[in-house]
Parts: structure tokens; sequence; C-alpha cells
């Protein structure tokens, strides 16, 4: 008997099968077919959702990116965290969790013939989390804790630049490498966000704490 699914249940099986062929074949080998046959649906029914395979990973990058921003959110709208924990926290929320499913597609996105998905990640994530991060600013603003004229363009600039220095799929830092970047990466934030000296100092101990526990 043909089994009909409400079209947003449907639309998210096509998307859930998708991600764990294209996480478990990669995306280059996974097909269409592949993704038809492991759901048990004929190909009019895919096409009634998505034009192409390359559609499906949009809507994935994009239902990553809209999970990443809910939770950002809920930090962000969280009266009872001071504004530079509110940063921290929103950006310590970005990281992969290990062998995640979120881990496993940048791990695609990395592949040479993935490029073009690579950068509409980065593209998405900046034009979605930066909103969120400006308001944060904006509070910290209010607070006489930040002085920038800049708030939105300052933190796009900081998200765009972290998210190329700081991948390890396009740059193999050694350890130390890294932590002397993310000492510059704090510097330059103090800087263009206007922030007293040593304001983020406790996310340098933090992160010089996890650095010497990998030693």
């Amino acid at each position: 008997m043909r089994i009909v699914k409400e079209h947003e249940e449907r639309r998210n099986e096509i998307l859930d099968t998708a991600e764990k062929l294209f996480v478990s074949k990669g995306y280059m080998k996974a097909t269409v077919n592949d993704i038809l046959q492991e759901i048990g649906i004929a190909k009019g029914t895919f096409y009634h959702y998505f034009k192409s395979k390359e559609e499906v990973m949009d809507a994935i990058i994009m239902r990553i990116i809209n999970e990443d921003v809910a939770t950002a959110k809920k930090i962000a709208s969280n009266p009872n965290i001071p504004v530079l924990e509110k940063l921290f926290q929103i950006l310590m929320a970005q990281v992969p969790k290990t062998d995640g499913n979120k881990e496993k597609m940048i791990e695609q996105f990395h592949q040479p013939n993935n490029a073009e998905m690579h950068q509409k990640s980065l593209v998405q994530s900046i034009l979605h989390l930066a909103p969120v991060l400006t308001d944060v600013i904006e509070q910290g603003i209010n607070e006489n804790i930040f002085v920038t004229a800049y708030p939105q363009e300052t933190i796009e600039f900081l998200l765009a630049s972290a998210q190329v220095i700081f991948d390890e799929g396009l740059f193999h830092w050694q350890p130390h490498e890294a932590m002397q970047r993310a000492k510059a990466f704090i510097s330059i934030m103090e800087t263009t966000l206007g922030a007293e000296k040593g304001s983020f100092d406790y996310i340098l101990d933090i992160l010089m704490g996890q650095y010497e526990n990998d030693q």
C-alpha cells in the first residue's frame, strides 16, 4: 500500500537520507537514485521536492545553519548571560561535535570537487549568524563594553576571517601555530570592537588550558 506522508515529513525524510548517503558515500558518489532506493520513493516524488542533488545539499546546509542560528538566538536572548560570555558561548556552539553529522558534512565540503558547496556554507553562515551576533554587540555598545560605529560589519569581518583561518580543512596549523592565531584573533576582536584591553583574556585562558591538556 502506498504510504502518503505530510509534505514536511517527506521533505525531511529525503534530507535525512541524503545527508547519511553524502556522509557514507561522499557527495560526489551518492546519486539521486541512491536516495530513491534508500527511501523507496518514485523519481517524480523526489523532483516534487527538489530540482537536483545540489538543491538537496543546499537545503542540508541551510538546515545545519538554521540549527546553529537557533542555538545562537537562545544564548543571545538569555538576560542572565553577560555580553562577553554570550559572544564566547555563541562562537563555541558553532564548533561541530566530534563524529557528529555536522563535522562529517564539513569533511565533505573540504573534498576537492566540493569547493562551491563549501563557499555556499561559509556565505550562508555569515549572512544568518551575523545579525544574531550584531544584537549582542549592540547590547555591548549600550552597556559601554564595546565602542564601534559598525557593529554588523565588524562581526561579519570577524566571522569571515575566523571561518577561514581556523578551518582545519584549509589550514593545517600545528597546535602552537593555531594557538598563536587564536591569541591574535582575540587581540583583533578587542581592537575592532573597541573593547577594553584584556576583556577577552578569559577566553584565552580557556583556550590555553585546552592547549596545555592536549600537549
